[in-house]
């Protein structure tokens, strides 16, 4: 089973968004050493927790100073942008690292409403475009001609080259799954944001509708789940007392960085907060290495998946970075 990762660019109290983008520079180096497939970023606007707003430029820099891990996006959100402009970004981006580009889209805003119509004022319902969207931005993105009486058959996308990005379709419902399927394209499922709710449906309609195209001619799919690992379950769940804090606010609407556990333990919570916070705890991946990678295999097993994508946060930047060496060292992988 191959593991990846995606990264948030999370940011935590008493640090700024420019050290969580850095240190997203600085953990794609070291996932790298680790030998993990890919290493994406997200796109978010308007968040004081999750930081990371331009994956494409957040991306040149892991690529210019990575030689060998795939870098990509999870994922643009391309009704915001011209399907054009995100592959003119993408084909630069591949000449930066032939071979190692995956661009991954999705339809949701990542954002709320208003921040959504400030990324794009002329924005008229693209979100009803995307699958006219994806396939314009498939067939610049490889180089395709467009078919006859096509507006924009003699446009082509620069740089071109002698490799690609490799174009993938994220989501968390059925829309994504079956679009991914129509257009013949790689599945990302995001399993972290309902606990895996809707994942063997999504999975199931993927396959069976499943389109084989030239780049791919079989189904490729994955999920992403968020895991922690440390040297003791005791701590793992000590650290996992940050994601069960920003949970409570997500929920109430708000988007404050990351706590420290340490923090979070001084805080008096209600029932209902509680309560909350206990139903992450009940659901999350955590522990030892050993128990983190055993967990991620057996849903890799029930849902026939040969590669998971891994997110973590923790307040602290070495304790993210233990988490991943754990999971790598379990695996095999160094």
């Amino acid at each position: 089973m191959k593991l990846s990762v995606l990264d948030q660019s999370p940011a935590s109290a008493g640090s700024t968004a420019a050290d969580a983008v850095a240190e997203s520079v600085r953990l794609a180096r070291y996932c790298e050493e680790l030998n993990y497939q890919r290493y994406w970023v997200s796109e978010h606007h308007n968040s004081d927790s999750i930081v990371g707003t331009a994956p494409e430029v957040l991306m040149a820099a892991i690529a210019a100073t990575t030689k060998r891990i795939r870098v990509g996006s999870a994922g643009v959100m391309l009704p915001h942008y011209s399907a054009l402009k995100v592959a003119e970004q993408f084909r630069v981006l591949e000449a930066i690292a032939p071979g190692r580009i995956d661009l991954g889209v999705g339809r949701a805003p990542g954002s709320d409403r208003l921040t959504a119509y400030a990324l794009n004022p002329a924005d008229s319902g693209n979100a009803d475009q995307f699958p006219q969207q994806v396939r314009s931005l498939q067939q610049w993105v490889s180089g395709e001609t467009m078919p006859p009486g096509h507006p924009f058959r003699m446009i082509k996308a620069h740089p071109t080259g002698p490799t690609s990005p490799e174009l993938w379709i994220l989501g968390s419902s059925d829309y994504g799954a079956q679009l991914a399927a129509h257009f013949g394209l790689p599945y990302a499922f995001a399993y972290f944001f309902s606990e895996g709710q809707g994942v063997e449906q999504a999975l199931q309609l993927y396959r069976q509708n499943y389109k084989p195209s030239a780049r791919h001619p079989q189904p490729q799919a994955t999920i992403c789940v968020w895991a922690l690992a440390a040297d003791t379950e005791k701590e793992a769940r000590h650290q996992l007392k940050t994601r069960e804090h920003w949970r409570l606010g997500f929920e109430q609407g708000l988007r404050w960085p990351l706590a420290a556990p340490e923090d979070v333990d001084r805080q008096d919570f209600n029932t209902a907060e509680r309560a909350s916070m206990e139903a992450v705890r009940a659901k999350a991946m955590v522990g030892t290495g050993e128990q983190v990678l055993e967990r991620i295999s057996t849903v890799a097993r029930e849902l026939a998946l040969d590669e998971i994508v891994i997110n973590t946060w923790a307040y602290d930047p070495q304790v993210r970075r233990h988490s991943y060496a754990l999971i790598a060292r379990a695996a095999g992988m160094v």
